[in-house]
Order: structure tokens, then C-alpha cells, then sequence
């Protein structure tokens, strides 16, 4: 049992891996018969209250689909109801035993089933049955158990044969609409080609993928092993007189393994299965690096990395002739891990079609990008499984899932919903010069997020009055290295101009988190409450008099400036900034640069600064509620983590206390007062944040026009009233409902229904 334990990682591991739904399944029942040697694994899947055989290992193949159970009915439809493990030495002798003519399953006695579950919903049943008479032991069921809990942590997507029979349908070979789900990144409907983003350059990081075109492939394997051939020979020829034998040896075992039969045979097997050249290539280097793990001998197992290191030679070759050729008339879906700003800056807005995420949420850094430039996105879809290069692809925002190679009554739907999309901003684009005003007279001030040159038109296309958040680190996140003062007073100068004298708030560098340079990564247990924000600028107080000088003079003749410290936890931490402000602009008065000192403010970010607040006054002006990150803290809920997410809310009654409780001490304390994040783009908090005395409101531009409509509709006296009647629900759910029937009830209903076009007053 001990081997079963040990084989539990490789199993989890290759199903993770595989290419398709149909082969994750196939393969782990597959695996489980196995390793378990019993004479039937078989996996079932929970539709509503039936459960369906979808593979088996052991009973009569027609019996898939075939079989089904309603839940309580048999022993599986038994450990559906219970979701708890059964154990049964004769199966046909239990009470709840249910027979399948012709399916072959009379022949085994001995039962072990395991529920399988994902969020807390049941997903299937995973089964193994042995024709012998006995109990399976402890070890057994906690193995089956274990490997029904990993089941249950795999894309749910796999495991859902209600959705248009997809599973069900590939099972047997008949074509599916292949939908993969998410999250909700940024809503929004994109169409355009795969570009899979290929990260690093470890050929372990690789995720399994197929290839249409076997020959190509094959080619460009052929043609990348001669490539490092060629500088094994001429490496060693330059270096022949200084190696020593044991460096001499490294390069003739490369020689050979490239050489060898085996090892070439073994990556070519797999892409003539389908498997593109990479992938292959991974999947042959993780098995000699098995091998060689395994082996007694220290030596021997110490020679494992040079597999690895000639597995990353002959990737890096790959990797030069496998980029994807678009031409800039073409839309593109950039599909990565983590596609991180770089990623995004490498392309043309215009170009951009949507973002789809291996990891992440709604509110990492890669989704709050998406918003900013517009572009629909999905996070968390688990692998990269059926994405192919250059394979045409639906990214639905407003559902959280893709369409992989869309036939075409899908792809028509989908492109009358962008056109749709498109008309609905255009009917926004009347309010662009109209003020944010309520019906009964208040003001409010729209103002934009953004980081990156190319999405500073959208806010002033889109009728922004300033920029509410500017994310400096936008500018470090594309750099090859920490970035000069010259490079940085560039970048700010031109967006400062570009708003001309409206307040513009920059933030100062706020990495760490879900926001690491690629240059100076930051190794952290739990990077939320880690090194990041105001605390690792104040300890590299170089690099930040460096920003707070290129800010300074960047506002030099224009004005505006608004300098905003992120994750302030301590009224030292201000104190210190203040001092280097001091210094820098004393600095450049000595340089004969005019500049007029800036308004300072607080990120509300951290609940300590509630309490906080009262001791600023006099050394800020202002507080900007960061909402994303405020929710995560208050409800210890990681913005980046796609398991738990979901149960993140800022409509949650305990987000909305601590904001309002922000407000009032911001307000009572004389200082102005601003919300960015996702709660000030949301039509049912902005009503919430109104009747509080929020009067300024940041975020992505492409959300400015929708909020303003909305402020135009309501009045704060009856946002007011909204607000007391909020306060006798305690789920979000609740609180949402409520606010939404009251949207609909001023006739705002249109903002509820993605794409669609909407009377604007």
C-alpha cells in the first residue's frame, strides 16, 4: 500500500496534464485499476439527482452511458445521498444493491466507492469492485478516498455532463462545444486566435498541449535536436583545451542521450500521438528524470540534471521556431499561467481580442488590467488542455468560460453580441460631456484608473475627469530592470500632460502580492501580508526617492499631482514618507525645477487605517479606499486565490461597515475622500457609497459611462433610505437582490443584461 500512497503524486500529476476532459477520465480509472489491481475501476458522474457511468475499466464498454442511478438508488446512487465512502465485502448481498444485465458487474463481489465532491457539491462517484469476496482494507479506502478528494480539486469542468453533454459526447466520439470554465475576469465578449504565452524558458513549467499538424511538429523537433548538436560540437571545440575529462564527459552524454534511439523514439512516439513537440519533450525528460531519481547510486542519481539541463537546451531551440505567426490585422486571445503585463504590453490594444488565465481571479492583478483596457477576460481555468495554438476562440467575460473552435451558429451568436456591445457603448458615448449629477442635485467626480500609456484615451474618451488611481508599477512590471529617474519622469510626464492640469493620483510602487517584478522576484509564504506596498519602498528608500523625484518633476508646469502611499498600516510609515518628500523637493528647488508640493493621501487598503485616521490630520489631505484589497483583509479571503474567491463580496455586511466607518472619519476629520476598486464600478454599491457622502469615484474607464448613467437616475435621499433598509440583511446575496430590484425599479434594468443596448438619459 505504501507504493499506492507513493504513486497517489504521479497519478494526480498526469491527469492534471492531460490534453482533454475524455483522457483526464480515461486515464485516471485507468491508473486506479492498476495500481489497485482489482478488475473494475469506474467513474460516475452527478446530473442533478442522476448518476451516469461515464467510464469504466472492467465492465462491458456499452454499458457507459447506459447505466444510471438516481441518488439513494444502488450502492453509488447510496454514496451519492450519504456522500460518504462505502466498503462491501458482497455487493449482491447488500440491501441497496441494484443489478445491470449484460454490464458484467455480476461477476464482482467485493465494493469500495468514494464520493467525489468539488466547493462542497457532488461531482460523482469513483468505484473499484474485485470478483473475490473481502473487504478492502484500511489503507485501500483511504487511497481510493485520497484520490476521489484529488478528483474533486481538478477543473469542475471535467467532471459536468450536464452541460450540453459535452463529456458524455466525447466519450463517445460524437463533436462537442467545447466549453471550458472560469471565472469572471472583466466582462465583455472577444473573438481571435490563441497565442499561448510560453513563460519561462524550464521546460518543466510546460503544460501539456496537442498539435493538428504532426509533421510539423516532428520537423521542428528534428530540427532543434541538430540545432544543439551543433552547439554541443562547437562548444566543446572552443573549450577543448581548458575542460577538464569530467566537463568533457557532460558533453558527450548530451551527445549520445540526443543521439540515442530511446530517447528521440520516446518524444517522437508522443507527437505522432498528438502531442505538441514540447510536450512531448517534457514528458520524456520527467520520465528518464524518474528513472534516474530512482536509482541507489548518488552518482547516478546526481546525473539527472544534466537531463534536465539538455531537456531546457533543446526547449529553448523549440521555442525559437515555435511563435506563433499573426499579422497585426488578426485579433489575438493572449493564453498564459498568469499573463502578466509584459505579456499584455507586447501587443496592440487594438489587436487584443481577450485574456484567459491558467490561475488567478476576479480580482488579481491580470483581471483589474482587462477591466482598465476593456478587454474581456477569464481566470482560473485550471490547464491549458485542448488550447491550441492559432485555434480560434470565444472568451464570454460576462459568463466566465471559453468556446474552443465555436462552429459557426455559435460564432454568429457570438459576434451579434459584440456588435451589440459596441452599440450599447456608443449609446453611452452621449453622456460623455453631461455631469455625474443626481436627480436631486449632488455631484459627483468620475475619475479613472490606469498604468499603462495605451489606456490613458480610454478615460478621457470615456469622459473621466482626472485619474483616481495611477499604478506606477505598471512602468517597473514592462522594464527589463528597475527603471530611471529619466525613464520614469517620461512615463509620468506624459500622463500628466495628457489630463492637463486635472488631479491625477499616483500611487507609489506597490509590488509584492500578486504583483512580483520579473527581475526581482520576492519569495514569501504569504505574500498578501508580506513585503509589498509602502513597506518595500520605505526599506529601498533609494529606489523611492528615485519615483517621488520623477513624480515631482513630471508635475512641473502642469499640476494636479496627488501622491498616494499604498498598504499603510503605520502613522510612522507616513511620517517617513513625508521626510523623503521634504528632502526630494528641496533637492529640486537646489536644481532649479519648479514645482508645486503635492497633496499626499493614504491608501484605505489595511482596517488599521480606521483607526489610524484621527492621527493623520495635518500630515494628509486625503484617503482613497482601496476596495479590492480592503475586502480581502477584512474578510481573510486571498484576492488571488481562485478556491476561495467566490466567497469573496464587498457587498458582504462587514465590507460595507468598515467602508462606511472609513468614510465617516475621513469626512469628519476634514479629509476629501475617494473609492477605487471594484466597489466603485459596481451599480449596487455605488447606490450604497452615495448615501455614505462618497462624492468621488474611481475606476476602470471603460465603467465610467455606465456609473455615470446610473448616478443620473438616482438621488442620494432615496440612495439613503436604500442604505437603512440593507442593514437587516446579513448575506450578500441578499443585499445584492435588493439593490438590484431597486435599480430596476428606476429603470435601470438595461445594466443587467450584458450587450445590450439601453435607453440613456
Amino acid at each position: 500500500m505504501n507504493n499506492l500512497i507513493h504513486s497517489l503524486q504521479h497519478l494526480v500529476s498526469e491527469a492534471s496534464a492531460a490534453s482533454s476532459p475524455q483522457k483526464r477520465v480515461g486515464g485516471i480509472v485507468s491508473q486506479v485499476k492498476a495500481l489497485m489491481d482489482v478488475g473494475v475501476c469506474s467513474l460516475y458522474l452527478a446530473d442533478a439527482e442522476v448518476m451516469t457511468l461515464v467510464a469504466t475499466e472492467g465492465l462491458n464498454e456499452a454499458s457507459v452511458g447506459a447505466i444510471k442511478l438516481r441518488m439513494g438508488e444502488g450502492l453509488v446512487g447510496r454514496i451519492a445521498k450519504t456522500q460518504h465512502p462505502l466498503n462491501v465485502e458482497c455487493a449482491s448481498q447488500h440491501p441497496a444493491y441494484r443489478s445491470f444485465p449484460d454490464s458484467g458487474e455480476e461477476q464482482f463481489e467485493a465494493f469500495l466507492g468514494a464520493p467525489v465532491v468539488h466547493g462542497g457539491v457532488l461531482v460523482g462517484v469513483l468505484v473499484v469492485e474485485q470478483r473475490t469476496r473481502r473487504k478492502f482494507s484500511q489503507e485501500e479506502e483511504s487511497f481510493i478516498t485520497t484520490v476521489a478528494a484529488y478528483l474533486g480539486d481538478l477543473d469542475p469542468d471535467d467532471f459536468q455532463c450536464q452541460r450540453d453533454g459535452d463529456l458524455m459526447n466525447g466519450l463517445r466520439g460524437k463533436p462537442v462545444v467545447r466549453r471550458i470554465r472560469g471565472v469572471q475576469g472583466a466582462s465583455g465578449v472577444g473573438i481571435g486566435r490563441i497565442v499561448i504565452l510560453t513563460g519561462g524558458t524550464d521546460l518543466m513549467d510546460v503544460t501539456d498541449t496537442e498539435t493538428d499538424d504532426i509533421q510539423a511538429e516532428l520537423k521542428s523537433f528534428g530540427r532543434a535536436v541538430r540545432a544543439v548538436l551543433d552547439d554541443l560540437h562547437s562548444g566543446q571545440q572552443k573549450l577543448a583545451k581548458n575542460i577538464s575529462a569530467d566537463v568533457a564527459e557532460v558533453f558527450d552524454v548530451y551527445r549520445m542521450l540526443l543521439q540515442s534511439s530511446e530517447f528521440s523514439g520516446l518524444v517522437i512516439r508522443r507527437i505522432q500521438e498528438g502531442n505538441s513537440a514540447p510536450a512531448a519533450l517534457r514528458a520524456a525528460v520527467s520520465e528518464y528524470l524518474e528513472k534516474f531519481e530512482a536509482m541507489e547510486d548518488p552518482y547516478l542519481r546526481s546525473r539527472g540534471e544534466d537531463i534536465r539541463n539538455l531537456g531546457n537546451r533543446v526547449y529553448a531551440r523549440l521555442r525559437e521556431s515555435g511563435e506563433l505567426k499573426i499579422s497585426e490585422e488578426e485579433k489575438v486571445v493572449l493564453v498564459g499561467t498568469i499573463v502578466s503585463i509584459a505579456d499584455i504590453a507586447a501587443y496592440p490594444t487594438a489587436q487584443l481580442a481577450g485574456i484567459i488565465s491558467l490561475e488567478g481571479s476576479a480580482l488579481s492583478h491580470t483581471a483589474v488590467l482587462s477591466k482598465a483596457l476593456g478587454l474581456p477576460a477569464v481566470m482560473g481555468v485550471g490547464h491549458l488542455g485542448e488550447f491550441k495554438q492559432g485555434q480560434l476562440i470565444i472568451v464570454d467575460g460576462h459568463q466566465g468560460e471559453v468556446i474552443i473552435s465555436p462552429p459557426p451558429t455559435v460564432l454568429k451568436e457570438f459576434e451579434q453580441l459584440i456588435y451589440s456591445q459596441q452599440a450599447r457603448l456608443e449609446q453611452f458615448g452621449k453622456l460623455r460631456d453631461l455631469p455625474a449629477e443626481t436627480s436631486d442635485g449632488l455631484r459627483i467626480n468620475l475619475l479613472a484608473n490606469t498604468g499603462l500609456l495605451s489606456d490613458i484615451t480610454p478615460g478621457l474618451s470615456c469622459g473621466a475627469e482626472g485619474i483616481g488611481l495611477y499604478r506606477s508599477e505598471m512602468p517597473f512590471m514592462t522594464s527589463k530592470s528597475f527603471p530611471s529617474e529619466d525613464e520614469q519622469h517620461l512615463v509620468y510626464r506624459a500622463v500628466m500632460e495628457a489630463y492637463g492640469g486635472m488631479p491625477v493620483y499616483m500611487r507609489t510602487l506597490d509590488i509584492g502580492g500578486d504583483k512580483p517584478l520579473p527581475y526581482y522576484p520576492i519569495e514569501e509564504d504569504n505574500p498578501a501580508l508580506g513585503w509589498r506596498g509602502v513597506r518595500f519602498t520605505l526599506d529601498h528608500s533609494a529606489l523611492f526617492m528615485t519615483q517621488i523625484r520623477a513624480m515631482l518633476r513630471a508635475s512641473e508646469g502642469v499640476g494636479g499631482l496627488h501622491i498616494l502611499l499604498p498598504m499603510v498600516s503605520l502613522v510612522a510609515e507616513v511620517d517617513s514618507f513625508l521626510v523623503m518628500l521634504d528632502s526630494a523637493c528641496a533637492q529640486l528647488e537646489e536644481e532649479g525645477i519648479v514645482i508645486e508640493r503635492p497633496r499626499v493621501g493614504v491608501m484605505a487598503e489595511v482596517p488599521a487605517i480606521t483607526s489610524l485616521i484621527p492621527f493623520l490630520v495635518g500630515k494628509i489631505d486625503f484617503v482613497s479606499i482601496g476596495t479590492n484589497d480592503l475586502s480581502q483583509y477584512v474578510l481573510a479571503i486571498d484576492r488571488s486565490n481562485a478556491r476561495v474567491t467566490h466567497l469573496s463580496d464587498h457587498l458582504h455586511p462587514a465590507v460595507i461597515d468598515t467602508v462606511e466607518k472609513i468614510v465617516m472619519a475621513s469626512l469628519s476629520n476634514g479629509m476629501d475622500l475617494s473609492v477605487c476598486g471594484e466597489m466603485a464600478a459596481d451599480p449596487c454599491s455605488v447606490v450604497l457609497l452615495l448615501a455614505m457622502g462618497v462624492e468621488t469615484l474611481s475606476m476602470a474607464a471603460y465603467g465610467i459611462p455606465e456609473i455615470k448613467w446610473v448616478v443620473r437616475n438616482i438621488s442620494r435621499s432615496a440612495s439613503r433610505e436604500q442604505l437603512k433598509q440593507v442593514r437587516k440583511y446579513h448575506h450578500p446575496e441578499q443585499i445584492r437582490s435588493h439593490l438590484r430590484a431597486f435599480l430596476i425599479d428606476q429603470g435601470l434594468g438595461g445594466i443587467f443584461e450584458p450587450g445590450m443596448g439601453a435607453m440613456i438619459t
